[in-house]
């Protein structure tokens, strides 16, 4: 495998956006495949999967209404191996797939992924704050977490669980019921 598939389709609640597949998760062939990454750990304490799932099971996601993909498809030991070309060859083919499938959500994961995503994708040049954002992407509604990377240990795992509390209140008010 040669980086990450895509888990999108039509009809999903919320994508998630990474900034690219980490090695590690590259060869498990699961998102957030790191011990050391705090995705799953966050993502489940906030209740934004449910049942919660972990790396191993990052497919089933699916049948949750979620999505992942990334800003860059190639992969990197980190982010600083990234090149200001890798933002340019993949960004505008995120921006394709997220007016495509239309989820209602599009959660990024960083800054940095955010902040690319906007200046290679839409021509924009901005430093995002956390939270949702006024520029939507096609019909979907933005929000901006904290990268999960241990590497990123300006926040806590306290920290993300708060933003990831922050979006699913945010799907609750974008998706519909079902109950």
């Amino acid at each position: 495998m040669d980086t990450l598939p895509d888990y999108l389709t039509t009809g999903l609640n919320m994508v998630f956006v990474g900034l690219n597949p980490g090695l590690t998760s590259v060869r498990d062939g699961h998102y957030f495949a790191s011990p050391r990454n705090r995705f799953w750990r966050a993502a489940n304490s906030a209740g934004i999967f449910d049942p919660p799932l972990k790396a191993e099971t990052d497919h089933m996601a699916l049948e949750q209404g979620i999505g992942f993909t990334d800003v860059v498809k190639r992969p990197s030991a980190g982010a600083s191996d990234l090149r200001a070309a890798d933002f340019r060859e993949w960004a505008p083919v995120l921006k394709d797939k997220l007016e495509r499938y239309a989820p209602s959500v599009v959660c990024f994961h960083g800054s940095v992924a955010y902040k690319n995503y906007l200046k290679h994708a839409e021509g924009v040049n901005l430093r995002p704050e956390l939270g949702p954002q006024q520029r939507p992407i096609g019909a979907s509604t933005v929000f901006l977490v904290p990268n999960p990377s241990p590497a990123n240990a300006a926040y806590s795992i306290d920290d993300l669980v708060g933003w990831y509390y922050q979006l699913g209140l945010l799907l609750k008010e974008t998706t519909p019921n079902d109950d």
